[in-house]
């Protein structure tokens, strides 16, 4: 399996995380623990899962890390929408995470089915 650093999707969901981490600061205080806090741990746990499936030795289980992360991305997308209704997020910020999360979508669709095929090959005898 690839050095998960040299993965895009992997870069694509790192920065993503930064940036929702970053974003989750300005959260009001009361938040810090509830809604800021779930979109920083699902945020992270995409690229966390996609460095942890790449450093797996078989395809199946590689999979299986990634639909986590792809489980992930699908939490931090609903928890920017919720934050930009309630108000914590100016539609900007929102945008520009909106597109950043996009693009790891993309990615990490693209790596997914290809792990997927791969997965799915016979082994040869």
């Amino acid at each position: 399996m690839p050095n998960h650093h040299t993965l895009k999707a992997w870069q694509h969901a790192e920065r993503l995380a930064v940036e929702c981490s970053k974003a989750a600061q300005h959260f009001p205080d009361f938040e810090q623990e509830r809604l800021a806090d779930q979109l920083r741990r699902a945020s992270y746990s995409i690229p966390l899962n996609i460095a942890e499936g790449s450093a797996r030795k078989g395809t199946r289980d590689y999979r299986k890390f990634l639909d986590t992360a792809w489980g992930s991305l699908a939490e931090v997308q609903t928890a920017l929408v919720m934050a930009r209704d309630i108000g914590y997020l100016r539609p900007v910020e929102f945008g520009r995470l909106e597109a950043l999360a996009t693009e790891t979508s993309k990615t990490l669709f693209g790596l997914l089915r290809k792990i997927s095929q791969a997965a799915d090959r016979p082994k040869p005898r």
